[in-house]
């Protein structure tokens, strides 16, 4: 049981910030022992790289950029998902559900408070210490390892969009590397564009020591022998935490110099980059960052395609998109965006007895723009978008299903019968074969792609959500606001939690 000295605590609630305490260092070394506490802390004033001090800091962030970088992390799963995009919602069921399960938060008092801390800091909870086994505490560190690492990279130090690296990296040497087994290269890889710089990046999460460090050191440098004529920058981050100590993040960076990174390739739009950090700031004259967005919400775009029509919602946001570039993070939270509220209010006060066709060209003419929701089922998540990206995932998503219907081997009704002889990690490898190969073709397809998504988006800002979901009814307007829910946004997509932990919890 857990010990009766534990308080009964009231479930977990996201309603403040909190702060994460982040130390920079040049390369691994032991753990440092309750600095995260002890150590005088500088801070964070918001960066488009790493410090140019290294040493500890103090960022305050919210659940719900937590939250994002967990949905938008990691392997690509959605080519297997052409045929059943319900599965979308299980898989963003295991990224969030680890997180809302074993993370608590507790109040802290630093020897040396920073100004404009919370004063709030997340740690492992009594379930977590007490009730859970091995190897789900070793699921769970790998999930938050994944989720502070795209957060510290993105949120935190401004890099674009990441990928991971076992469908292949920047240069194609890496991915001929990662086919051999033999070979461990780091999660991650993305290009900062500030630094003009690759950055290969390693996660490791849960209680973090100097040998964990080491072996993902090792990684970055097995990768960064294959990436050492470009400039770049490895990155390793450790999320480390036990319970009742506050999680903090280790950052061990080494810059390696050479050669700038690769021009992109040639794009209908004259691109010379993707932009920055959030690429939805430059979807309006950036086409690769118009088809990387897409991919990058693919996840949700299944989730909101395959939900009953009765789950989603439409939700009221500013359609200026200045309002929501981004400053620290990637999202804004809405109670931060004062055009929303007011104009929020202003049709809430006209919405009583309205038709819901006559309410949507009001909030139009008011400058609203309505970005389609849903809750995940299971979680307390809420995740959207506007309906020109909406209408750019779709179209991305006809042109993967052709790719996945001519990739020999990627169905399931196409493979040979389990050889019960083949080891699960040679299974594995064949499987892992076939993402390449449809990761190769989606790569092929990117000139052809360019002008398709592009007039799909730009379509997008005058289609009806009933012609987007091809479905009789448009969604419900939801101007009542729901005061349990916590909701940012970023120029094209939304996400809300609860500020209160799972209904079964509260029960």
């Amino acid at each position: 049981m857990i010990p009766a000295e534990v308080p009964d605590a009231p479930p977990l609630t996201y309603a403040d910030s909190f702060d994460v305490p982040v130390l920079f260092r040049s390369g691994p070394a032991r753990k440092p022992r309750r600095q995260w506490r002890t150590a005088k802390h500088t801070a964070w004033t918001g960066s488009d790289g790493f410090p140019a001090v290294d040493g500890w800091y103090a960022p305050t962030t919210t659940w719900r950029e937590i939250i994002k970088a967990a949905t938008e992390v990691g392997r690509d799963v959605t080519p297997h998902l052409q045929n059943q995009p319900r599965y979308a919602h299980g898989e963003l069921v295991a990224r969030v559900s680890p997180l809302y399960a074993y993370l608590g938060a507790h109040p802290v008092t630093p020897r040396h408070p920073v100004d404009g801390a919370k004063g709030r800091r997340l740690t492992w909870n009594p379930v977590y210490a007490h009730g859970t086994e091995r190897s789900a505490k070793v699921a769970a560190g790998y999930r938050l390892g994944m989720t502070m690492t795209e957060w510290a990279c993105r949120s935190l130090l401004g890099l674009g969009q990441t990928e991971h690296l076992e469908l292949g990296g920047p240069v194609p040497a890496l991915l001929k590397t990662f086919k051999d087994p033999k070979k461990k290269l780091p999660d991650l890889w993305g290009r900062h564009e500030t630094e003009k710089l690759y950055w290969l990046i390693e996660a490791k999460g849960g209680d973090v020591g100097l040998k964990k460090l080491r072996e993902g050191w090792e990684q970055l440098a097995a990768g960064s022998q294959v990436l050492g004529a470009y400039a770049h920058r490895t990155v390793l981050v450790g999320a480390s935490v036990r319970f009742e100590d506050d999680l903090f993040l280790t950052i061990d960076h080494e810059l390696h110099p050479g050669l700038p990174p690769l021009a992109p390739a040639e794009s209908s739009t004259g691109d010379e980059a993707v932009g920055p950090a959030n690429l939805e700031d430059r979807l309006g004259d950036s086409d690769d960052a118009l088809i990387g967005a897409a991919r990058a919400q693919m996840l949700t775009y299944l989730a909101l395609r395959s939900v009953p029509a009765t789950q989603l919602r439409a939700v009221p946001v500013a359609a200026d998109r200045s309002s929501r570039r981004r400053r620290s993070g990637l999202t804004t939270p809405l109670e931060d965006d004062p055009f929303t509220l007011a104009m929020r209010d202003e049709a809430r006060g006209e919405a009583a007895d309205t038709e819901q066709h006559i309410l949507r060209a009001g909030l139009h003419a008011r400058g609203l723009d309505d970005f389609l929701s849903c809750r995940i089922p299971g979680t307390e998540v809420h995740l959207g978008m506007s309906r020109r990206l909406f209408a750019a995932c779709e179209r991305l998503h006809e042109e993967d299903l052709a790719i996945a219907r001519r990739t020999p081997g990627l169905r399931a009704e196409d493979q040979p019968p389990v050889d019960l002889e083949i080891s699960d990690e040679a299974q594995e490898e064949q499987r892992l074969a076939q993402r390449r190969i449809f990761r190769e073709q989606q790569e092929e397809a990117r000139p052809r792609l360019r002008p398709l998504l592009r007039d799909a988006y730009e379509r997008g800002t005058t289609s009806s959500w009933s012609d987007l979901l091809r479905r009789p009814q448009e969604p419900r307007i939801d101007l009542r606001g729901d005061e349990s829910l916590l909701e940012a946004a970023t120029p094209e997509t939304y996400v809300a939690v609860s500020r209160y932990d799972l209904p079964a919890a509260r029960a």
